[in-house]
């Protein structure tokens, strides 16, 4: 019957199931010999109305066919009491029934969210399903669990997602069959114990709850394969779980708030809400060990990219550094794909051994838009994904080898026999330049360039005997026509990264389509075929085209809230579509004229004409606001604005300058700045005004205005602490988005029409006293701040989620910069190419 009504729109539906009932009728006077009517034994009543009437009315007329029903579908968005009287019938009606759905949820409100069903318990009766294997109560009201279940003993499959339920009781380890237990999206703080005696279960999802510990029974799940303890309060994992009672360690999915999980002999396979998964094959350690992770934002201190490297994710660290695994562990880090790979490869890079390399890496495409980089790791450190040109690389031994290059036929290395005498490895690198930018550059339409060719190696600076490489001639140039008068072959010299024209002091020889010339030492080498003379300043200048990106520079404010600002950094050909998408619910100026940048380069936004930044934040220097550029990643950044002049009497307009560089002492002058307008070396590189309007609220409403409050502080050592003035700038940002709030902090509804109706002419009394009352409930709850963070999320108010991120981030490092001050911690262990005392900036092939 799924089949037959699947697909049907709900007026045929519900005559397909008038034809059901007529027939199932019907077959009552058939006799024993009458052909079964429901296929598959199946009898779907949710997908049109009235199904506890069709349902009673069958049950009424009991045909022989309900005996054989074992697959019962009931929607629960009914009346109460029709819905319980139709339950109660199910145990004398459908005896031989093997699964049980009452899910809500085929309803959507005005947003499209799935509203829950009427059910809230189950009655007594339906224990009596001796042969139920299957039940799903998802989209519901229960809150609490029915008495029914731990009695259904064959029970294998209890779904309860999106309900009410706080708890569940030590009777759920009565059931002795079960395997698949899932609890999603509901209000649970606490687990049974009895939870533990499930030996035969399986696939435990707990994911979206409030859970702030595991009980160490859990480590008596034996069979359990898979856990999902995703969006949850937990800091930690109980040590049961790495115990010989669990054969094998759990398949785990957890979240960036969970910064540690333990890892067995046993192996297992862990799932991290940051976009990471990692694989550790059973024996990679012999002891049990405990894994730590951080996901830290790119800063140029922190990654080494080459010059025509791009960055594709943040940076992962993973503890214990260094430590051998005995097998080799499988690494996957989510990117976003570029959109063009041509000639270039996804690779991921490590620190390893003082120094950052690439490891060989794999691409499995989970969706269009999600790639997955996969590696093998032998120890922990750093990692991040990084898109370079396509590398060639190889062992020279003392006989020789030849070394080609995969994405530019053509360009390859001849090593000749004694050229080194211990191997030594060796790689190329090839980067092309369009024709028409360097035409464009030096104003010559017959000028040409070969790719660039990078070449490097480790062991001894130079080789013992001359090694050979073929480049090919420029497009359009061939070996019998060109003019070798405007042939140069250019040789890139570290560390001054200038480019010298070294074509008289080797010696080329040509063929038709190619150059051969011989040296002694690795470097970038460059054919360019042009009239122009200072052939190495103008490479140069073509050098840098290549690395830059043209981008622009966007300022725009929330339309319900012009004190919220975004600002945002935008590669030119992603402006008009990212706009359109932001104008709904942003306005402001027009983007900035067209700058140019490089990957890596700091810029900062400064405000000034009497706008400063309302809030103190970690990248926020004397309200400027640091920012790094990274092409391929969200060059994006919401900031709070606040003002000393008077908006009560005029509107305030100031503006946000942009700038290059790291933040200075003082921020220049817009009209010193100016007269470098564009250009990699300009210093201004945009104004865009910000305008904030005339204050109109009524006489006390001010922000704080006649609180009288007791002082707190939500949270815990752990994560950070929220204080009263905290709080307030929060409340002072919600605005109508405090009620969508309120009922993901769990607020029931009828509290918050109470507080509509105590403070119906005041907003701000409104935000104000459900965030605070919500807040004193909340005291000596150390999860509060999580849960705070995660309703904002879930109210699409992300941009406050962040400036709490960017408060506890503040106040843990003034913490720790004042225990440090009193020595009572030592300083922060290196990060990866940092000394003891400064890091220092990435080496630039």
């Amino acid at each position: 019957m799924a089949a037959v009504l699947e697909g049907l729109e709900p007026e045929e539906a519900a005559a397909a199931a008038e034809d059901t009932i007529r027939r199932a009728a019907e077959a009552v006077d058939a006799g024993p010999r009458a052909p079964p009517l429901l296929p598959g034994h199946q009898l779907n009543l949710d997908l049109y109305p009235r199904g506890c009437h069709r349902l009673l009315h069958l049950c009424a007329q009991q045909p022989q066919q309900l005996l054989q029903v074992e697959f019962l579908r009931l929607s629960t968005h009914e009346d109460p009491r029709l819905l319980e009287a139709t339950l109660a019938q199910v145990p004398w009606s459908l005896l031989h029934l093997r699964s049980l759905v009452l899910k809500g949820g085929q309803i959507r409100g005005p947003l499209g969210a799935c509203l829950r069903g009427t059910l809230t318990t189950l009655p007594t009766g339906l224990s009596g399903l001796a042969h139920l294997a299957h039940l799903d109560l998802s989209f519901n009201r229960l809150e609490t669990l029915p008495t029914c279940i731990p009695q259904l003993h064959s029970l294998d499959a209890l779904l309860l997602s999106h309900n009410c339920l706080s708890e569940l009781p030590e009777a759920l380890g009565a059931l002795p069959a079960l395997t698949f237990l899932t609890v999603t999206h509901n209000c649970l703080q606490r687990l049974p114990t009895a939870l533990g005696t499930l030996s035969t279960l399986q696939r435990l999802d707990l994911s979206e709850n409030l859970l702030d510990t595991v009980p160490p029974e859990i480590g008596g799940l034996s069979s359990l394969c898979e856990l999902n303890l995703a969006s949850n309060r937990l800091q930690s994992l109980p040590a049961s779980l790495d115990t010989p009672e669990v054969p094998e360690m759990p398949r785990l999915f957890l979240t960036s708030d969970l910064d540690s999980f333990p890892v067995t002999p046993h192996g297992c396979s862990v799932t991290l809400a940051c976009g990471v998964r990692l694989q550790f094959p059973a024996g990679a350690t012999t002891t049990p060990v405990t894994i730590h992770y951080r996901l830290w934002l790119p800063e140029p201190g922190l990654i080494s990219l080459g010059p025509h490297d791009f960055l594709l994710s943040g940076v992962l660290e993973l503890k214990p550094h260094g430590v051998a695994f005995q097998q080799d562990v499988s690494l996957w880090l989510l990117f976003v794909p570029p959109r063009t790979r041509r000639c270039r490869e996804v690779v991921v890079r490590t620190w390893s051994n003082s120094i950052w390399s690439d490891l060989e890496t794999h691409l499995e495409e989970e969706a269009p838009k999600r790639l997955w980089a996969r590696c093998q790791v032998p120890h922990f450190s750093w990692f991040l994904v990084v898109l370079r040109p396509v590398s060639n690389a190889c062992l020279v031994p003392p006989e020789g080898t030849l070394l080609c290059s995969s994405g530019h036929p053509g360009v390859k290395v001849i090593f000749p026999h004694g050229a080194t005498e211990e191997p030594r490895h060796v790689s190329m690198q090839v980067v092309r330049m369009p024709g028409r930018e360097l035409q464009a550059l030096l104003g010559e339409p017959e000028a040409a360039v070969s790719p660039l060719l990078c070449l490097s190696q480790s062991g001894p600076p130079s080789f013992l005997r001359p090694v050979t490489v073929q480049l090919p001639l420029p497009p359009g140039v061939t070996g019998f026509s060109l003019d070798r008068s405007r042939l140069h072959l250019l040789y890139r010299a570290p560390p001054e990264a200038t480019w010298d024209d070294i074509t008289a002091q080797v010696a080329l020889e040509l063929t038709h389509l190619y150059a051969r010339f011989q040296v002694t030492h690795f470097s970038w080498y460059w054919l360019w075929y042009t009239t122009k003379t200072c052939v190495g300043g103008l490479a140069r200048k073509a050098w840098e085209r290549l690395r830059l990106h043209r981008v622009n520079l966007i300022a725009l404010q929330r339309r319900r809230d012009p004190e919220q600002v975004l600002l945002q950094c935008l590669p030119r050909n992603k402006v008009d579509a990212t706009l359109r998408r932001l104008l709904e619910r942003y306005r402001g100026p027009e983007p900035s004229d067209t700058v140019e940048m490089f990957e890596g380069e700091k810029f900062f936004a400064a405000f000034e004409c009497g706008i400063d930044v309302d809030a103190d934040r970690p990248d926020c220097v004397d309200g400027r606001i640091c920012f790094v550029f990274y092409s391929h990643l969200k060059n994006v950044k919401e900031v709070y604005v606040t003002t000393a002049l008077d908006r009560e009497t005029q509107a305030v307009r100031g503006q946000v300058s942009f700038y290059r560089g790291s933040v200075p002492v003082e921020v220049p002058q817009e009209a010193e700045a100016a007269r470098q307008r564009k250009g990699a070396d300009a210093l201004w590189m945009a104004t865009l005004p910000i305008k904030l309007p005339r204050l109109q609220r009524s006489e006390g409403r001010g922000q704080g205005a006649g609180l009288s409050l007791v002082p707190l502080n939500l949270g815990d050592a752990d994560t950070g602490f929220l204080t009263q003035s905290n709080l307030l700038s929060i409340a002072g940002r919600l605005g109508p988005d405090w009620p969508a709030v309120a009922l993901h902090l769990g607020m029931p509804y009828r509290e918050l029409q109470r507080i509509r109706h105590e403070f119906r002419d005041d907003l701000d009394g409104q935000i104000r006293h459900m965030l605070f009352s919500w807040a004193e409930r909340q005291a000596g709850n150390p999860g509060a701040v999580g849960l705070l963070v995660q309703a904002l999320e879930q109210s699409d108010r992300q941009d406050v989620a962040e400036e709490v991120h960017a408060i506890l981030e503040l106040g843990r490092h003034k913490y720790q910069d004042s225990i440090r001050r009193t020595g009572l911690a030592p300083e922060d262990p290196a990060l990866p190419g940092t000394s003891s005392s400064q890091i220092s900036e990435p080496a630039q092939a």
